[in-house]
């Protein structure tokens, strides 16, 4: 009862701290807390807002997903955002030249995307394991190359042939045939609840979400692999001892977070048909947040992409209404991090300190009872 009581203090804890926060930040801008919760609690009772949530937490949990296994390791891969947008480009770009029966037009699109973000993830493990180049540097510097460099010079060099009287919907790669994109799952979702209307679509990549975090979660703990990457992470001097070789977990790691991060791109590729000239960006980041939040388990972190979907998504209907300030949703899921670290750092605080004397009971009690 004990370790569940620490394990439910910190989430409950991180959740009332954050309404007590967030309802000072509200006051504090002149808006009423309870119009404000009013309006995003009855703006998500709606089925429709829900898909939109669903939809953004999607890429959300996949970001996560991908800076979790870093985190595994004890890596702190920065370059999710530059590896998605590179897999996300080049799968595109692929996608629209090539013409394929459905299943294998979308399998092939993912594959490449994997690839292409595995192979810019390996740039910064390959300077890790032969340069010791920290990877937090490297893939900062390797997300400023391909947003600021690469993307923008493919991209020119992709549009060579539009000539000079084009419009603005044409940049980009070309369009993907209906083939290589990946249905929605309107059906599935009505089975249970009802028709969806406004035009909402669920994106057919929440079920690739949801296979991702149970692979996660096998390949982590019920693998030989997971064990060994995860040992790496804790004391890597000891895994060496016991036969793991360092620096290719090192790599490997790296390869696999960067290959979960390319299939970000394809929830928006599946909506948009090709790479726009303006693809979403802060997905990597948000990424971090989320897996932070959730702490790299499959559940929290589904939970935390709900939640900073919720938020996102709420934003809009409290600048409509007026309750409230848009930013204020921003704020909140500042307050909801920094809050969970409080409060998950308490809870271990107090769990280590219970532990402690409950040894030095234990060994107390063994020496009363052995003669002297």
């Amino acid at each position: 009862m004990r370790k569940l009581a620490f394990s439910l203090a910190a989430p409950v804890g991180a959740f009332l701290l954050t309404l007590v926060v967030s309802t000072i930040a509200l006051l504090a801008f002149g808006s009423s807390p309870a119009e404000a919760y009013g309006d995003m609690l009855s703006h998500a009772a709606k089925l429709e807002t829900q898909v939109d949530i669903l939809n953004r937490a999607t890429p959300f949990y996949l970001s996560a997903v991908a800076a979790a296994i870093g985190f595994r390791m004890n890596l702190f891969n920065i370059g999710v955002e530059g590896q998605y947008l590179m897999g996300f480009l080049f799968a595109a770009q692929v996608g629209g030249l090539i013409s394929l029966p459905q299943v294998l037009h979308i399998f092939v699109i993912m594959v490449v995307a994997m690839i292409v973000g595995a192979l810019y993830a390996g740039i910064a493990g390959v300077l890790k394991t032969t340069r010791g180049v920290n990877e937090v540097i490297s893939t900062i510097m390797l997300n400023s190359i391909a947003v600021g460099g690469l993307i923008a010079w493919l991209q020119q060099e992709w549009q060579a042939e539009l000539g000079e009287n084009f419009s603005s919907t044409e940049l980009g790669t070309n369009e993907i045939e209906e083939s290589g994109l990946l249905p929605t799952i309107n059906g599935l979702l009505e089975i249970f609840t009802r028709e969806i209307g406004q035009g909402k679509e669920l994106t057919g990549m929440l079920l690739i979400a949801v296979l991702v975090g149970v692979l996660y979660h096998v390949l982590l703990n019920r693998t030989r692999f997971g064990f060994d990457l995860r040992a790496s992470g804790i004391n890597p001097f000891a895994a060496r001892a016991g036969g793991v070789p360092p620096k290719r977990m090192v790599l490997a790691a790296m390869m696999l977070s960067g290959a979960v991060a390319g299939l970000i791109g394809m929830v928006e590729l599946a909506d948009r048909g090709k790479f726009p000239p303006d693809p979403i960006q802060g997905l990597g980041f948000q990424g971090i947040a989320v897996a932070l939040l959730g702490r790299n388990n499959p559940g929290g972190m589904a939970f935390a992409a709900l939640l900073f979907a919720f938020l996102d998504v709420s934003s809009g209907v409290l600048d409509s209404t007026g309750a409230a300030s848009r930013e204020i949703a921003v704020i909140m899921q500042g307050i909801v991090l920094l809050t969970a670290v409080i409060a998950y750092g308490v809870a271990n605080r107090l769990r280590e300190r219970d532990e402690a004397r409950e040894a030095a009971e234990a060994l107390a009690a063994e020496r009363e009872v052995v003669p002297a």
